[in-house]
């Protein structure tokens, strides 16, 4: 009896750590790809394409402000400072694993020439700290970035 229960813990064990091993992570290079696309749907001056990104209900908070949910307000907020920013280029720095979630790390550039501009060029940077859906999708991103200094760039101080 005493063998069929280290059989069993045995097996047990053994699946355990299997089942363990095989993660629901992103590997590297995928994720990278998906930072990539991302920056792209940015770039591509079509706020659509940004929030294609997004699960149907995801989310974007900027610094601790008012959420975008759902990919329409998702569009609005990228179709915000795409107007306001007409030769706006964002890149991706880097993209890492933080813990159960990933960072995002990008550079803005761009002139405030849009309806109401101040006509400055701005550049700053930040990250948006990423939870992603079971689809690969990202469910929830924290965008965070020194809105100080992107306030006096765009004043011109």
């Amino acid at each position: 009896m005493k063998q069929v229960g280290l059989k069993f813990l045995i097996l047990f064990v053994f699946f355990w750590i299997l089942c363990g091993c095989q993660s629901k992570e992103i590997d590297s290079k995928k994720i990278l790809n998906f930072g990539k696309a991302y920056t792209e749907a940015w770039n591509s001056m079509v706020p659509q394409q940004m929030a294609s990104f997004y699960t149907e209900t995801g989310s974007l908070t900027i610094n601790n402000g008012k959420a975008a949910i759902g990919r329409d307000q998702l569009a609005q907020t990228a179709a915000s400072f795409m107007k306001a920013f007409p030769d706006m280029h964002l890149v991706m720095d880097s993209i890492v694993k933080h813990q159960k979630s990933y960072r995002y790390y990008w550079t803005f550039r761009g002139t405030n020439t849009g309806p109401g501009g101040s006509g400055n060029k701005v550049i700053f940077s930040g990250y948006e700290e990423w939870i992603l859906s079971n689809n690969g999708l990202i469910e929830k991103s924290i965008g965070t970035f020194d809105a100080e200094d992107y306030q006096q760039q765009l004043e011109g101080n």
